[in-house]
This record gives C-alpha cells, structure tokens and sequence, in this order.
C-alpha cells in the first residue's frame, strides 16, 4: 500500500487504513526475523556486550563462552584485535547491544548484514 493511497483515505475509512497498516508493518517485522542469521562467538571466550560500538560505551552484559549471537545490523567504530582479526565492525545483537564483530565468526572480513540505521 503506497502512503498516497492512505492519505486519500476518508475519515470513516481512517481505522481500517490503521489496521491494514499494522497487518502489513507485523509481516514486514516477521520476514526481517526470519532472515536474521546466528553467529558463534570465538571459543574459549566471555564476550563483553556494550551499549555502542567501543570499548567506551557501558557493558551491559556478558556472553558465556559458545554463545550463538543474532547480527540484526552492523556499524563501524572502534577497531578491537581479536581472534579473527583487527576489525571496526560492531554487530548489534540485541535492542542497544553491540559486540565486536573481531570475536564472532562471521567467514567475512567485511559486513554480513545491512548496516544499522
């Protein structure tokens, strides 16, 4: 459904308008889901989650060792040495949650998922 459609909408048909919006914002939600890939986490290590991509921002948890992540975005910031290289790619696992993508095991040295808005 294009906006132009719903802005041509009447006001008695404005509560439909919203339903069919709702319907179509869920299925896009769910089929971004279902494209979200799992990564593991270099063995042998406790990965530190943080608040943004740096080792500045706060740890907001801590990843046990053979810990699969989600990679819903990634972004560039500082760059860490790690297991699997240098690397400035941050994968953002969860709402606000960033680890460097040096400890998880991608198979790429570059982005493996769009980058966070």
């Amino acid at each position: 459904m294009s906006t132009d459609s719903i802005e041509e909408r009447t006001a008695d048909e404005t509560k439909g308008a919203r339903t069919e919006l709702t319907i179509t914002t869920a299925a896009a939600a769910a089929a971004a889901t279902t494209s979200v890939r799992y990564y593991s986490v270099a063995p042998g290590y406790r990965l530190n989650v943080r608040s943004g991509p740096g080792t500045g921002y706060t740890i907001v948890r801590v990843l046990s060792e053979g810990a699969q992540v989600p990679i819903y975005c990634q972004r560039p910031g500082e760059a860490i040495a790690g297991p699997y290289g240098t690397s400035n790619i941050w994968d953002n696992i969860d709402n606000g949650q960033y680890v460097s993508d040096a400890y998880v095991l991608t198979g790429s040295d570059g982005y493996v998922a769009p980058r966070c808005s």
